[in-house]
């Protein structure tokens, strides 16, 4: 795949499509150039606007769709197509079954070797300008054609199309009332090519109100809300570096201007960490999704469990449903937003029912919808209860430990933590020692004691004699402090 202009080395080639390919390994080099072929139900729309992006509109809308109902954008990786996205990515089977319409823009060869969306130009990923301009064609358009809701229309993208859309909730936060980037990057991360594999490759360097600036100079003098967004990223992505994941979270947490620190932390299916940061108001603005040991790609899982969605393939990778716990984020399930429905609330009523030298069992309330009780013991977790019980073992005596109980559903997903308890174990059974000295070396070490210049061993008070050098006892600790005389043998 020679990039136009390119006549040098195929090491020299492979340089300039990283560097000019934006992302040449992103989301899969499933063929050459952009597929024509729409998958079931897929249609599309050859008139929406003057189109200075030259891109394709697909659309998708569940039949008797009515209006008033949320519209999303989603935007496929380089090499993949508005069909291939369709396909795998279980935006469909979400649109049938909330009731809202998708439109799939789609790049092609004519616009960049690898069909990547132009994140990376200025001419294509700013407000009014090329591929962004397109895309808000498209809004406009399906809008009008389902009388869908101009205030509920969210966009999505796998890297490529991930970092064009968070351009386009930096361009448009007058346009999108949330997002979704998946593997991508960071709002206006490049403006050249060249710069592009500085943002695919390793952290930018830049302060969380530094990132937040690209987002506020996209729209200058834009005084309203910023978009809700979602950001997915896989720990052992080597074509999108975790970092970016990260510099997401910076970016709209300061765009927000809400801290950086996490609101609430999570587990949820396929090893994913959700982190939220909530706003003013207590409702998630910001989400990240750390998957662990996931590579590029779009997460997806599939099955016919409620939160399961979507198809393997190049680049559509099997480990949690992103797109569902996107939709719950948005609320377009009804949920209101609240980034996921299946978490349970926190268990109450978490108590200490007894405790040994060694041990600690707990119980609590029941929470409906609760399949199982994670246990965590100073935060990490240390057990699983099917019950409203547990008892936890292998503890020290005399020694206090602070204790959390979290409700899980039957699909894995665990919910928030309970107020902490503190159980403290009892004392162990004592063992006894033995101490061999003189009344004056007893009394120096604290086991005996002196008075009318006799000595007494502490807790007995038996009498052991003058108080000198020259007389010798052995004291035997039988409890915590207490002595007697035993110069007979311990």
């Amino acid at each position: 795949m020679t990039l136009p202009g390119n006549s040098r080395t195929g090491a020299a080639r492979r340089w300039i499509q990283a560097a000019t390919g934006a992302l040449a390994l992103a989301a899969g080099l499933l063929t050459a150039g952009a597929p024509t072929a729409a998958a079931a139900g897929l249609t599309q729309v050859s008139s929406f606007g003057s189109n200075p992006g030259n891109l394709a509109m697909y659309e998708y809308a569940p039949d008797g769709l009515g209006t008033g109902r949320p519209l999303v954008i989603a935007l496929h990786g380089c090499s993949q197509s508005a069909s291939d996205y369709h396909a795998h990515s279980g935006w469909a089977q979400f649109a049938d079954r909330y009731g809202f319409a998708v439109v799939y823009p789609q790049t092609g060869s004519s616009n960049n070797s690898l069909s990547c969306f132009r994140w990376f130009d200025p001419a294509q990923s700013t407000r009014g300008r090329g591929e962004a301009l397109s895309v808000k064609q498209m809004v406009d358009k399906a809008v009008a054609q389902y009388g869908s809701d101009p205030g509920r229309v969210y966009v999505t993208g796998l890297s490529a199309g991930g970092g064009q859309a968070a351009n386009l909730l930096a361009d448009y936060p007058d346009v999108f009332a949330g997002g979704a980037v998946d593997s991508g990057l960071g709002a206006q991360c490049a403006t050249t090519q060249s710069g592009a594999s500085s943002c695919q490759y390793g952290s930018m360097n830049l302060s969380p109100a530094q990132w937040g600036d690209k987002v506020r100079n996209s729209y200058p003098g834009y005084t309203g809300p910023y978009p809700r967004v979602a950001i997915w990223q896989g720990s052992a992505d080597y074509t999108v570096h975790p970092v970016n994941g990260t510099e997401l979270r910076d970016q709209w947490t300061n765009a927000w201007g809400i801290s950086q620190t996490a609101s609430s932390t999570r587990s949820l299916p396929g090893n994913t960490t959700l982190t939220s940061y909530d706003d003013a108001d207590g409702r998630p603005a910001v989400q990240l999704y750390s998957i662990s040991g996931m590579g590029h790609g779009l997460a997806v899982d599939p099955g016919s469990g409620t939160g399961q969605c979507g198809s393997t393939g190049s680049y559509y990778l099997d480990t949690i449903c992103s797109s569902y716990y996107t939709a719950a984020f948005w609320g377009l399930d009804g949920s209101g937003g609240s980034g996921g429905t299946t978490a349970l609330p926190a268990p109450t009523g978490l108590a200490v029912s007894s405790t040994t030298a060694t041990t600690a069992t707990l119980g609590w309330s029941a929470v409906s919808g609760a399949a199982s009780y994670d246990v965590y013991r100073g935060g990490a977790k240390v057990g699983t209860a099917t019950g409203t019980s547990y008892t936890d073992s292998g503890l020290s005596a005399s020694t206090g430990y602070s204790y959390t109980v979290a409700a899980v559903d039957s699909s894995g997903t665990v919910g928030a933590r309970s107020a902490a308890v503190t159980a403290t174990t009892t004392a162990g059974p004592y063992t006894p020692q033995c101490f061999t000295g003189s009344n004056y070396a007893q009394v120096g070490a604290g086991r005996a004691h002196t008075s009318g210049g006799y000595t007494y061993a502490n807790g007995s008070n038996q009498n052991m004699g003058l108080y000198n050098l020259f007389t010798s006892h052995t004291l035997k600790e039988t409890a915590d402090g207490y002595y007697v005389i035993s110069d007979s043998g311990c």
